[in-house]
């Protein structure tokens, strides 16, 4: 499993509050909306896959219940607000392939 998940290859690790048991930050719809184009983008960009450069993961909660859906990349640690699919796009782009934060999306740091 470990060698069909490229574990321990990847570089980033986007983690995305969606489909949550009780809904704060953002209503389902939008997180679940958020969730598959995250997961369809990283697919269609090949950053998923045998040899990924990106994990992802879906959370329940990231516990900063406003301006959702929240998402926190590592190894950087940098949190993200409104992950709506545009914002995600600019995600994608500038810190998952380029390594740039967006800055006017990102509210707190905390690099491992």
């Amino acid at each position: 499993m470990v060698a069909e998940l490229g574990l321990g290859k990847y570089r980033r690790h986007i983690f995305l509050c969606a489909d949550q048991s009780e809904p704060k930050c953002a209503p389902k719809t939008k997180t679940l909306e958020a969730w598959e184009f995250l997961k369809s983008r990283l697919k269609e960009l090949q950053l998923v896959g045998p040899t990924p450069l990106v994990y992802r993961t879906k959370a329940n909660c990231l516990r900063v219940c406003m301006m959702g859906p929240i998402a926190i990349v590592y190894p950087e640690g940098v949190w993200y607000h409104s992950c709506s699919p545009d914002n995600l796009e600019k995600i994608i782009q500038e810190h998952l392939i380029k390594g740039n934060v967006v800055e006017d999306l990102a509210f707190a740091r905390n690099p491992i």
